[in-house]
């Protein structure tokens, strides 16, 4: 017979239960991992946006990519960011193999790698890297950017450099990694499109923080994997070329390192960590003791603005109930025809807002966790461990902060980069 005083505890238990214990971060990071294999990777192997928490998703038809809709550049369907998602979380599974030598690690990252050749080979136009795949499994938008191809050549040059290719993969990655930079080489550093609206979209060629670590990155890997002495020519002469009178050289850019576009948003690591991961791969190749002491600075710069963001963390509610709608249909209502870039932008922009009014809990995720996510990534990838050191508990807070079931959108996985990252600094516990 169970006693009054019993009833009474197991009824308080009931009304109070006990705060669920925290996963250690290493806990939290395979977590992190299964969720993103088992809802995130779509059947073309590549890693999607956003999916319900069953992992379903609504994917455009080769008629939604036509018409254009919700716009030219996909920005908010489930599978916009296929190669610059692909190429980045590489980072993790190369680093994670590296130390490892995991082999179920190498074949996920195979997956991911084969991921993204497909999508530079979907298209026409060559040189075109499309961001995901129509429901025929053959169409797709027309407009890439700089944000899908930067990623792509990075994945690349990781699988590469890190040893997990074969000899037969590191002919065949190789060729197609030098095929599209000689292309975009051609095109003046413009990323080709695969049709209407526009002609290209996206450059390396820009000033400042967003075009000068991608195209030094570029041109780096190109002397390291052809050995032709004309791209380390070109690579110097672009790292001390001033492009105007209110720009610096490429290498002083570099230097000061990640800023953010205030018209993205006051914190945006995310597209800013493309910089940095060619900002530390210009640190890898580098053997030029100014020039690699240059790059570290502006890691160490880049690590310092993103460590503001860790904080954001305290912003998410693991339990809230607000809305993630997942038609991004409802885009439709800003749809207009396109006929040039500026006309697909600000069609593209108009959806978001339409989908942010449908979809509260999008703006929620975009803001307190892909932020804090990326920003922890970026904080490892500084090369000054006491420094890297000062910031593992915070980092540790964010990894361990999110219940990775019960998010929609897929950019908590630089997270196992981070984690990865620090067992290579051999700081953390």
């Amino acid at each position: 017979m169970i006693r009054p005083s019993l009833l009474l505890v197991f009824g308080l238990l009931a009304a109070f239960p006990c705060p669920v214990v925290a996963d250690n971060a290493e806990q939290a990071v395979e977590k992190a991992h299964q969720e993103i294999w088992s809802r995130f990777m779509d059947e073309h192997n590549l890693v999607l946006d956003y999916t319900d928490l069953d992992g379903k998703i609504i994917r455009p038809t080769p008629e939604d990519c036509l018409a254009l809709k919700p716009s030219a550049l996909s920005w908010g369907v489930p599978n916009e960011d296929g190669p610059m998602f692909n190429g980045l979380y590489l980072d993790a599974l190369c680093t994670r193999w590296k130390l490892t030598k995991d082999e179920e690690a190498r074949s996920k990252a195979r997956r991911l790698i084969a991921g993204l050749l497909k999508v530079s080979t979907i298209g026409k136009t060559p040189g075109f890297i499309a961001r995901g795949i129509a429901t025929d499994g053959g169409t797709t938008y027309p407009l890439g950017s700089n944000d899908q191809t930067t990623p792509w050549h990075y994945g690349i040059w990781r699988f590469i450099i890190d040893g997990l290719a074969t000899p037969e993969e590191e002919a065949k990655l190789t060729a197609a990694f030098v095929e599209n930079i000689r292309i975009l080489d051609l095109n003046g550093w413009k990323m080709p499109t695969d049709g209407p609206p526009c002609p290209h979209r996206g450059t390396f060629a820009k000033p400042g923080w967003e075009g000068a670590p991608r195209l030094l990155f570029v041109m780096k890997a190109m002397h390291h994997f052809t050995r032709d002495e004309s791209w380390q020519q070109r690579y110097l002469e672009a790292a001390n070329q001033k492009l105007g009178d209110n720009h610096p050289s490429r290498i002083e850019t570099c230097r000061v390192g990640m800023i953010f576009d205030g018209s993205q948003g006051p914190r945006y690591s995310w597209t800013g960590s493309e910089g940095v991961v060619c900002l530390h791969a210009l640190w890898e190749m580098e053997t030029d003791p100014a020039m690699k002491a240059a790059y570290a600075e502006g890691l160490r710069h880049s690590a310092e603005l993103a460590a503001q963001s860790l904080p954001l963390i305290d912003q998410f509610d693991v339990n809230g109930t607000e809305v993630f709608n997942t038609d991004w249909r409802v885009m439709n209502e800003a749809w207009k025809p396109q006929h040039s870039e500026k006309d697909a932008a600000d069609v593209a922009r108009a959806g978001l807002r339409v989908q942010a009014l449908h979809s509260p809990r999008l703006k929620i995720e975009k803001n307190y966790l892909r932020e804090p996510c990326f920003a922890a990534w970026v904080v490892t990838l500084c090369p000054d461990t006491a420094f890297v050191q000062t910031h593992v508990p915070a980092i540790e807070r964010v990894i361990t902060h999110y219940r990775f079931d019960k998010v929609y959108l897929s950019q908590f996985f630089p997270l196992e980069s981070a984690w990865w990252r620090l067992k290579e600094h051999a700081v953390n516990p």
